[in-house]
């Protein structure tokens, strides 16, 4: 509040002394920029002094406040310099100027504006021009710096009479040529309900006043506010391009924000007057946020400020920033981003030290939700097509779990984790098709690299206000380190479940199985896993929440990870073998599809998403080709015309056609809502997307409900029984996990396939070597250039061979870490591997050619474990 302490006596005690603090500080802050005016001045902390150190505006706010708070010697305006204590955040520039102005016009300058308490546009550009007139642009900075500096003042500025029309939401969006008519209808729909409770005065009306504009309440729709954002753009344009104006506004946001922080934190200001909002808005539309000169100071406390905004106030704020164009988004992107990677760069975050425990990181990353849901409002939304849930709840254990046995209630019974901002705003994040701008563009790298996953994990866990967890806003994290925290969570719950195996031998003196036990034959190992894995579904299925361990019949190889893999390898190519009738295979698209006319039963489906959940929990990837849509269905969402493009190209394309067809559909076409369909045996099924649908025919009136329905029945309801049965089989392993909180459906696909995209080179990078090899060795060179001379299916089996699967994890190759051992000297055995701990072991071949024989033949013919 920039009022002087004399106009404040009337105010309470504890005002009067927050004002009196205030001018006190402001005192040292022109002695610091300023000085005394007494040149043989001898006080150390006085710009006037000999010897004194200049510092920038930034430093001196600093400094001001300590000095104020060890209570330092002020020096007495010297007569030169009466007058100077009230020209505050003024830049020392213009205050050391030389211009060449009559005493007395400057004094009438500067009181023609100090009643002005808030600004208007006009008011800002009449002040523009007379000071543009005396060439003294000092009035409107105190202006500026009292008006910005003033949480009530900027609260009251920009003030709108009238509530928002449907094309100033346009001209505020921009990007409406994406949308159909209704969606731009439903974007504007709130403005035209939104009511006044009493008229604001205008503009003009509350020049050079200090009303508080208490008594002038505008019903707000939720998605707008008072405040004349366009108006303020034109002024931040007008200003922003003056230098020492552009310090009173940093300055002044070094005053503003911890005095916002305040009201928010202890005088729950935002619920006495909805409006305080305001002063949000007005900030963020400086487009300078995010140059140096905030970073340090300024733009850290303004994020600190708005993280402590009500839950109610972030969304309003979504809301409204979801209107915003798609350069404004990502304006808004960018400066929170830049903050993050400033700090993250500039300090050296470890285990000792976390990221975590940064206030401006943290601060700024609440924030950046704030947009990140505003983008998802803005996108391109379908809130309609949701999947049922089950109507049976998934089974839970019959036994006590660890925490009963312990008294304590099972943390995660209420129900998978939902980021509150979301349930405010009524959407989710798989709501959005497309994003106003790409979600990658809210991932921050360098805050992935100096983040320890393990202790963040444990913050999301317990849930605690005093440690800020980045799980809570997996948005800013990219896939590995989503995939590590998922790690965490499986492998957690694998060793409670270990626990209460402990307890029970305790207490029953009965020796249970702390693993999930596989015991299989190759040659039947569809029949042995799916009739085992049955049996734990009905009995107990908390057992598939334990560590899996397959043994082959006859076998040596002990499971410590790559028996799994192989494991998983063999059932997915039984499963998915087109001649069990399972799934359709399209030789267009190589993916693979529900079977609508499968003659298998739902337990078997059942059975097959229990696998896919199995291999997410025990991080193993799998070599399956499902559409997109496969995965959006599986968090929830129903599949639609758009994703018939992935699933169906030839009938996406078709039925496109048929919707841009500008003749007559129905005397050209003759098609009717009665559509048919292929069996297994080539029978051709007949199906009615409505009652009678063979004698009502599709025409240019009805064809877009003919498009949705037949999409509907090709995507949903002729795979229902299946999906619902494979849906239930995955949620049963992964029902208690954060996969659905933390992924989005094409991370999942990420998760349970892997990387397509095979970099050798990366896997070179990161290869360590054992038993006398190095980067150096003749073989290890020879080696690869061997391996970087095959062609594409030969590197993938040799990446099955190492590894027991021919996709990259998450991340990529450079995330695979690869042992070469030397397995001895020169001989004719083959190379073997450990797929359990990626070793491969190489003996030290006399030649190259040798070597490349010896590989092949060893990556072609591998099949089996303990056979050397």
């Amino acid at each position: 509040q920039w009022l002087s302490y004399s106009r404040c006596r009337s105010f309470p005690p504890e005002r009067r002394k927050r004002a009196a603090a205030k001018h006190l500080i402001e005192r040292y802050y022109h002695q610091l920029t300023e000085g005394c005016g007494n040149e043989s001045c001898s006080n150390s902390w006085c710009a006037s002094s000999v010897g004194f150190n200049r510092m920038d505006n930034n430093a001196a706010a600093v400094k001001a406040l300590e000095l104020y708070k060890v209570n330092a010697k002020l020096c007495d305006p010297h007569p030169s310099k009466k007058g100077t204590a009230s020209a505050y955040l003024e830049s020392s520039n213009s205050a050391c100027s030389n211009r060449k102005m009559n005493h007395k016009d400057v004094h009438s300058v500067r009181d023609n504006f100090k009643d002005v308490n808030y600004l208007t546009e006009e008011k800002v550009y009449e002040i523009l021009d007379i000071c543009g007139e005396k060439e003294d642009y000092s009035p409107l900075i105190r202006v500026i710096g009292r008006v910005f500096s003033s949480a009530e003042g900027l609260v009251q500025s920009f003030r709108r009479s009238k509530p928002y029309t449907k094309e100033e939401l346009k001209s505020l969006q921009g990007k409406d040529e994406d949308k159909d008519e209704d969606e731009k209808e439903a974007a504007a729909c709130s403005a035209t309900a939104m009511e006044e409770d009493s008229p604001t005065s205008s503009s003009s009306s509350r020049l050079g006043e200090g009303s508080s504009g208490e008594n002038d309440v505008q019903k707000l729709a939720p998605d707008e506010v008072s405040v004349d954002i366009e108006a303020v753009r034109r002024v931040y344009e007008r200003l922003l391009s003056n230098e020492k104006i552009e310090a009173a506004f940093l300055n002044a946001l070094v005053y503003l924000s911890p005095n916002v922080e305040c009201d928010l934190t202890y005088h729950n200001v935002y619920s006495r007057d909805p409006n305080y909002l305001n002063l949000f808005v007005i900030v963020m539309e400086n487009s300078n946020l995010h140059s140096p000169e905030y970073l340090e100071i300024a733009l850290p406390q303004f994020c600190k400020a708005m993280s402590k905004l009500p839950l109610a106030a972030q969304a309003k704020l979504a809301r409204l920033w979801s209107h915003y164009s798609v350069e404004q988004i990502r304006r808004m992107v960018e400066t929170f981003q830049q903050l993050i990677t400033y700090k993250v760069i500039s300090n050296e975050f470890n285990s000792r030290n976390l990221v975590n425990d940064d206030d401006a990181v943290v601060a700024a990353t609440k924030c950046l939700k704030i947009v990140y849901y505003a983008n998802v409002l803005g996108g391109d939304l379908d809130m309609e097509h949701n999947e049922e849930e089950d109507e049976e709840p998934i089974p839970e254990s019959s036994e006590l779990t660890l925490q009963e046995l312990l008294g304590e209630e099972r943390r995660n019974k209420k129900g998978p984790r939902v980021d509150p901002l979301e349930t405010e705003l009524g959407i989710r994040t798989n709501d959005c098709r497309r994003p106003l701008i790409p979600f990658e563009e809210f991932v921050n790298e360098p805050l992935n690299e100096v983040l320890e996953m393990d202790k963040d994990y444990t913050f999301f866990k317990v849930e605690t206000e005093n440690k800020f967890s980045f799980m809570t806003c997996p948005f800013i994290l990219n896939a590995v380190t989503k995939n590590l925290g998922l790690y965490y969570d499986n492998r957690i719950r694998m060793y409670s479940e270990r626990r209460i195996t402990v307890l029970y031998s305790l207490v029953q003196g009965q020796q249970l199985n702390p693993y999930l036990r596989l015991k299989v034959r190759r040659d039947h190992i569809i029949d042995d896993a799916l009739v085992r894995l049955e049996m734990i579904a009905m009995e107990n299925p908390a057992d598939l929440k334990k560590q899996l361990y397959v043994e082959f019949e006859g076998e040596q190889g002990v499971d410590e990870g790559g028996v799994s893999k192989e494991f998983f390898q063999l059932v997915v190519e039984e499963i998915f073998n087109p001649d069990i009738g399972m799934f359709t295979y399209d030789e267009r698209t190589k993916l693979f599809w529900f079977n609508p006319s499968s003659f298998e039963n739902e337990g078997q489906y059942t059975l097959i998403g229990i696998v896919l959940g199995l291999a997410i929990y025990n991080n193993c990837i799998l070599d399956v080709h499902f559409p997109m849509v496969v995965y959006r269905k599986l968090m929830g969402k129903k599949g639609t015309f758009r994703d018939l493009a992935d699933a169906n190209p030839v009938l996406h394309q078709s039925l496109k056609e048929l919707l841009e067809y500008e003749g007559s559909v129905e005397e050209d076409m003759m098609i009717t809502f009665q559509i048919s369909q292929t069996d297994l045996f080539g029978n051709p099924l007949m199906y009615d997307l409505r009652e009678n649908g063979d004698k009502i025919p599709v025409t240019n009136e009805n064809r877009k409900e003919f498009v949705a329905q037949y999409s509907e029945y090709m995507l949903n309801k002729s795979v229902e029984k299946q999906f619902k049965a494979f849906r239930r089989g995955f949620h049963m392993v992964t029902n208690e996990s954060p996969l659905k909180y933390l992924f989005r459906p094409e991370e999942i696909e990420l998760l349970i396939c892997g990387s397509r995209n095979l970099d050798f080179l990366a896997l070179e990078e990161t290869t360590e070597y054992d038993g006398g090899y190095n980067r150096d060795s003749r073989i290890i060179k020879e080696f690869w250039e061997t391996l970087h001379s095959f062609g594409e299916e030969q590197k993938r089996l040799f990446l099955q061979f190492t590894t027991g699967t021919d996709r990259a994890p998450v991340g990529g190759l450079g995330k695979l870490k690869m042992i070469i051992a030397k397995n001895g000297p020169d001989t004719d055995r083959l190379p073997t591997s450990h797929t359990c701990f990626n070793v491969l072991l190489l003996p030290e071949y006399s030649s190259k050619e040798k070597l490349r024989e010896r590989l092949l033949k060893a990556i072609t013919y591998a099949k089996g474990f303990g056979m050397l």
